[in-house]
């Protein structure tokens, strides 16, 4: 008599689902539903692992999509693939294997068998036990049969009748066989036959429309035609300063479009490698960056060409851009600031107050430039201007400047603060024109005198006491907490912005570490 365990043994032997095979190792992995946590917008698969014959180890293998992914609920989808792993787990136990060529297995008419799936494994022929006829219990106990029922005599069956024939006039009319048809002779041979002729439908661009007398071909303007064209509407969508740009770039390229290429009469005529030598051409005399500066304009002029259909495409677009390095302004010393301070408090006092505003409000000098009296309110304590990343923005003004502001309340709102005859003087000049006076006027004044090269300027001021602030402020606090003050102050939008700006001028440097290379 078997025991427990010889009997589960033998059992598992009958057993032909090699999911569940206990004497060799597990052959495949019960397939998985992946939902993608419920997001209709990602794919949902069936995915299962399958024991490579060569490895001896469980890999995973293609996910299984079928349609699911083009149902538009999570209903419909899991419906579908529970129908997919359900058929999945059936192929797997009836044998199909990924590393082998299933479709005979499959396409065979014969009884399905399990297929060895490991080397050295065959699987065992199936037992069949007859079941024990046991008689009932109460025919144990009684010596009395019971009595036999009467066999009811089958019907009989009937005998099959011949059916009477069909009368002649009712029978069908037999179907003609068909008869090859005689040969035509070759004299009676047509030489060709062709197909009818069947018209299909032309698709094609519409024609272009007709011209109107007096009307004008915007595709045929001439060069300064095409850009006046641009520069008009670009008037309303830029400031003066960059229209000015953009009509000085646009005379330089077409002068030279008129040396280089004077067949070239129209702007849907200028291709990218005419484009290139222009660029290389001003790359030559120039700096990287001026080049660059050069294709933004031009490109951005070209792109409401394109956009009015007056060129096919905005071929400046498409020229790569150089790497130039920008312009650095070095910070000024402790004992150069002081002595640059003290000279300016007896030759030029004006030109102090300007420098101040730059160190002490961290303005830039175009934007102090651009500064009104009436920008100035004395009883706030703050002031107005626009700045390089907000069309308005306000700043407090600090008592160490307000100290050395004369009094502004008898002075013209609109006039200039910053002149060369004084604080709020008239002065009907272009912003460009003030700063590019007060930038002359400094290298004048300072540069000459204490022979300071291109790299100190007037905004080296600023780059100077935005770094004396922070570090004043990381003597009390954290790193973080210092840079959020100095946001605060200086103007800086992000905290991104600050730290990348905080690192071009190396603000933060650190202690001295020769302790810890000793």
């Amino acid at each position: 008599m078997l025991n427990l365990n010889e009997f589960l043994t033998f059992e598992h032997e009958r057993e032909c689902n090699f999911e569940h095979d206990l004497s060799d190792k597990k052959v495949f992995s019960t397939p998985k539903i992946y939902i993608a946590n419920g997001k209709l917008t990602s794919r949902w698969y069936v995915y299962f692992a399958f024991r490579n014959p060569i490895t001896g180890k469980l890999e995973r293998q293609k996910n299984i999509y079928g349609e699911a992914n083009k149902l538009k609920t999570k209903k419909e989808r899991l419906i579908t693939l529970t129908f997919y792993k359900k058929k999945l787990l059936e192929l797997l136990n009836e044998g199909y294997n990924p590393y082998q060529n299933n479709l005979e297995r499959f396409l065979a008419e014969k009884p399905k068998t399990c297929a060895p799936m490991s080397p050295g494994f065959l699987a065992p022929k199936p037992v069949v036990i007859e079941p024990k006829v046991i008689p009932h219990p109460f025919l144990q106990r009684s010596n009395l049969q019971a009595p036999i029922p009467e066999r009811r005599q089958p019907e009989p069956i009937p005998v099959y009748q011949q059916p009477e024939p069909i009368p002649v006039y009712q029978q069908p009319e037999p179907i003609p066989v068909y008869q090859q048809p005689e040969p035509i002779p070759v004299y009676q041979q047509p030489r060709e036959i062709y197909p009818p002729k069947v018209e299909q439908p032309i698709y094609e661009t519409p024609p272009t429309p007709e011209l109107e007398p007096g009307e004008k071909d915007d595709t045929k303007m001439s060069l300064r035609e095409a850009f006046d064209f641009a520069l008009s509407m670009k008037e309303k969508l830029v400031k003066p300063r960059t229209l000015v740009d953009y009509r000085n770039r646009s005379k330089v390229f077409i002068k030279w479009l008129n040396e280089e290429y004077p067949h070239v009469e129209h702007a849907n005529q200028i291709t990218r490698k005419i484009a290139m030598g222009f660029l290389n051409q001003h790359l030559i005399k120039n700096s990287p960056r001026s080049r660059n500066n050069s294709r933004v304009d031009l490109g951005s002029m070209m792109q409401v060409l394109e956009d009015n259909e007056i060129i096919p495409v905005n071929v400046i677009r498409k020229t790569p851009v150089l790497k130039a390095k920008p312009e650095r302004h070095k910070r000024y010393d402790p004992k150069m600031l002081d002595a640059i301070f003290m000279y300016l408090e007896k030759e030029d006092p004006v030109l102090l107050l300007y420098i101040k505003f730059i160190s002490y409000n961290f303005m830039r000098p175009i934007e102090v430039n651009r500064l009104l009296v009436k920008d100035l309110n004395m009883d706030t304590k703050t002031l107005s201007f626009k700045a390089k990343n907000s069309p308005l923005k306000t700043k407090i003004i600090p008592e160490i400047i307000s100290e050395a502001l004369p009094d502004l309340s008898l002075m013209d709102g609109d006039s200039v603060l910053f002149t060369p005859d004084g604080i709020g003087k008239p002065w009907t000049t272009k912003i460009d024109n003030r700063r590019d006076f007060f930038s002359k006027r400094f290298k004048k004044i300072v540069k000459t005198k204490f022979g300071l090269n291109t790299n100190y300027g007037l905004y080296s001021f600023r780059h100077t006491f935005i770094t004396k602030l922070y570090r004043k402020l990381a003597e009390t606090s954290s790193p973080f907490e210092a840079k959020s003050n100095l946001m605060n102050i200086t103007g800086h939008t992000t905290m991104t912005a600050l730290e990348q700006y905080l690192r071009d001028i190396d603000a933060h440097l650190p202690t001295d570490y020769s302790d810890l290379l000793r």
